[in-house]
C-alpha cells in the first residue's frame, strides 16, 4: 500500500507528490513565523493521511440486554422496575444452599426469537455453563452462562445507511454475530464514598443496555494487535466516542513506539475518554464447568418434533418463526415503495416506536398524498412530541382527527398556516374537531378572489421600494411582500409553498406586449391576480387541477 511522505527538496515543500510551496520565498515575504506554521501545519497533514492510510481498526461488541420477561431467568421471582432494594429476591438468588435453577420458557423463546432475526443458525442441543469469579455482586460465586454451546451461532445483521446530498441513496452494510447466549444477571453494585463501603442490590441490574467494546488496531495485511476492553458503555452515542477515542488512543501509542497493553477500561462521558481500570495481562481463570444442575438444553423444529408432545412442554423453532413480525428492514422497504417517501423519512418512521402504524392510519383515512402526510408527521406531530417528551402512544393527537385536518388542507378550506394553528389548538387536548377549531377561531381561507386582489394592491402600494426592486430582477424581496399579505388576512392565505420552477407549469409568455416577462421561481396556491396595480402587473396563473400557481412579473412600465 502506497504510503504518504512529508519531504522538503530546494526549499520546496511537498507532501507526496503535491507541491504545497517555497519555503525560501515564504520565509522572506511573510517572516519565520509563518514559515514555519506552514511546516507544521504540513506535517500534521500528512501524519493524519499516513494514520488513514496505514492503520485499520478491529471492533468487537458484547451487548448485554435485558429480556422483556415477567419473572428473571433461573427464578420465579418478579421483574418490576425501580422495585426497592433486595425486594424481588427468591432463595436462588440470594445462593441459599439446596436452591436449584429452574429455566424460564419465556427467555428461551425471546432468544430463539432474536437469534432467527439475526440470521443465526439455532442450536437444537445448548449447554449452561459456571463462570466462577468472586465479587460481591454474585453471592454463588459463579455465574450461569453459555460458554461452550451457546443457543444461536454465525448471525450476520444487515443494515441500511442514507448517503448522498439529500440522504436519498442507500447503501447497505453487515455486520457478522459470533453467538447469542443466556446469562445469569450480577447484582447492582451502588458505591458509597462517602461511608467507605458497596451496597449489593440483589433485584439484579435491572436490565439497562450495556455494551462492552473490545478494540485493536494493526497494520492492513498484519496481525491482529492487542485488544482492549472498554466496559458497561450504556448509550450509543457514547460507544461511538469510545471507539473512535480508543482507536486513535492506540494509535498515538503504537506511533510512538509504545505498546498497547491488554487491559480493561472504562468511557469517562465527561471528558470524553476511556481510563484504565485493570490490566488484563494474567490473563483470568474463571474455571468453565458445565452446570450441573441444568441439563441440555434441547429445541425443536417441525420435523424432530416428537409426536406425542405437548406445545407447552418444547419450543418450537419453525412455530417461533412464523410469529416473527416484519423486520425493520421489510418495512422500511415496503414504505419507501408503497408510498414513495424518502428512505431517510422510512427510518424516522421505523426508529421510533408506534409512528409507522400511526402514519399508516393517517394515510388511509386521508386524502392527501403520502409524501405530504410525512412532512405534516415528521416536522409537526413528531415535534410536539419531542417537546413534551411524550412517546406516540401517548399523543393527545390521533390518526383520525389529525386526517380531518389533512383533508382540510387538501380541500383548501385552510391555509398552511391556518393549518398549523388548528394543530396547535388540537395538541391542547380539549376534544375539538379540526372543523370545530376553524369555525371557532375563525380561520377559513380567503375566497373572495376581490378582496384577495384588494390586500395585494395595498400592500404593493406602501411598499414601493420592494416592488421596485422586484422590476429589477431581485425575487427574493418577493417574500416580504408575501410575508405582508399574510399578516394582512392573519394567515388565512396560502403562502409560497417553495421556491423552484415546477416542470409543466412553466408556461410561455402570454400577455401584452409578450417581453419583457420575468418566470419568478414559486409556487403559489389561491393567488390568481397577485398584485396587480400602477407599479407592474402580474400576471394571473392558470388554476389548473393539481396544478401550482406560477406568478409572473411585467418588468417593464406599461405605457
Amino acid at each position: 500500500m502506497a504510503m504518504l511522505m512529508m519531504r522538503r527538496c530546494r526549499n520546496l515543500l511537498w507532501v507526496g507528490n503535491q507541491k504545497i510551496g517555497n519555503v525560501a520565498e515564504l520565509h522572506v515575504r511573510e517572516g519565520p513565523v509563518a514559515a514555519s506554521a506552514l511546516c507544521r501545519s504540513v506535517r500534521e497533514t500528512a501524519t493524519k493521511q499516513n494514520r488513514e492510510v496505514s492503520w485499520a481498526a478491529v471492533v468487537g461488541l458484547e451487548i448485554h440486554a435485558q429480556i422483556c420477561s415477567n419473572s428473571k431467568l433461573f427464578s420465579g421471582s418478579q421483574v418490576q422496575f425501580a422495585a426497592p432494594p433486595n425486594s424481588t429476591v427468591s432463595f436462588f438468588d440470594a445462593s441459599l444452599p439446596g436452591t436449584l435453577p429452574v429455566l424460564n420458557r419465556r427467555c428461551v423463546e425471546a432468544a430463539v426469537t432474536t437469534g432467527l432475526a439475526l440470521n443465526c443458525t439455532i442450536n437444537k442441543k445448548s449447554l449452561f455453563d459456571r463462570k466462577h469469579y468472586f465479587y460481591a455482586d454474585l453471592p454463588a460465586g459463579y455465574q450461569i452462562t453459555q460458554q461452550r454451546l451457546p443457543i444461536a451461532v454465525n448471525g450476520i445483521l444487515s443494515y441500511n445507511l442514507c448517503v448522498g446530498k439529500n440522504q436519498n441513496e442507500v447503501i447497505t452494510k453487515t455486520v457478522r454475530i459470533k453467538q447469542i447466549q443466556l446469562e445469569q444477571d450480577s447484582g447492582k453494585s451502588l458505591h458509597d464514598d462517602l461511608s467507605n463501603q458497596t451496597l449489593i442490590d440483589l433485584n439484579r441490574a435491572e436490565g439497562q443496555l450495556r455494551v462492552d467494546a473490545n478494540v485493536s488496531v494493526h497494520h492492513p495485511g498484519q496481525e491482529y494487535g492487542v485488544r482492549t476492553e472498554v466496559k458497561n458503555i450504556n448509550s450509543a452515542r457514547f460507544l461511538a466516542k469510545a471507539i473512535d477515542y480508543e482507536i486513535q488512543r492506540q494509535i498515538e501509542v503504537l506511533e510512538n513506539r509504545g505498546t498497547v497493553l491488554n487491559e480493561t477500561r472504562a468511557f469517562d462521558s465527561k471528558l470524553g475518554c476511556t481510563i484504565a481500570m485493570r490490566d488484563k495481562e494474567k490473563k483470568q481463570d474463571y474455571r468453565f464447568m458445565p452446570e450441573p444442575n441444568l441439563p441440555p438444553l434441547i429445541l425443536h423444529d417441525a420435523k424432530s418434533l416428537p409426536s406425542h408432545a405437548h406445545s407447552h412442554q418444547v419450543v418450537n423453532i419453525d412455530c417461533i418463526r412464523e410469529r416473527l413480525p416484519d423486520l425493520p428492514s421489510a418495512k422500511r422497504a415496503k414504505l419507501v415503495k408503497q408510498y414513495g417517501i424518502q428512505p431517510l423519512h422510512s427510518f424516522t418512521l421505523t426508529n421510533e416506536d408506534g409512528l409507522m402504524e400511526f402514519f399508516e392510519a393517517v394515510v388511509k383515512a386521508t386524502k392527501m398524498n403520502p409524501q405530504k402526510v410525512i412532512g405534516w408527521i415528521l416536522t409537526e406531530m413528531l415535534s410536539y412530541l419531542k417537546q413534551s417528551e411524550l412517546a406516540v402512544k401517548e399523543s393527545p393527537i390521533q390518526p383520525q382527527p389529525l386526517a380531518e385536518l389533512l383533508n382540510l388542507l387538501e380541500d383548501r378550506t385552510i391555509s398552511t398556516s391556518a393549518g398549523k394553528k388548528v394543530l396547535q389548538e388540537m395538541w391542547k387536548g380539549e376534544g375539538k374537531t379540526p372543523a370545530q377549531i376553524v369555525k371557532d377561531e375563525k380561520l377559513e381561507a380567503v375566497q373572495d378572489q376581490n378582496e384577495l386582489e384588494r390586500i395585494c394592491q395595498t400592500v404593493m402600494e406602501g411598499h414601493p421600494t420592494q416592488v421596485a426592486q422586484i422590476k429589477k430582477g431581485n425575487v427574493k424581496v418577493l417574500n416580504r411582500l408575501i410575508g405582508e399579505v399574510q399578516r394582512a388576512t392573519r394567515g388565512r392565505s396560502d403562502a409560497v409553498a417553495g421556491w423552484g420552477l415546477e416542470g409543466d407549469d412553466r408556461h410561455e409568455n402570454d400577455s401584452e406586449g409578450g417581453t419583457g416577462h420575468m418566470v419568478l421561481p414559486s409556487c403559489l396556491r389561491r393567488y390568481s391576480s397577485l398584485f396587480a396595480g400602477n407599479h407592474g402587473s402580474f400576471i394571473s396563473a392558470k388554476n389548473g387541477q393539481g396544478r401550482n400557481l406560477i406568478m409572473r412579473m411585467n418588468v417593464t412600465e406599461k405605457s
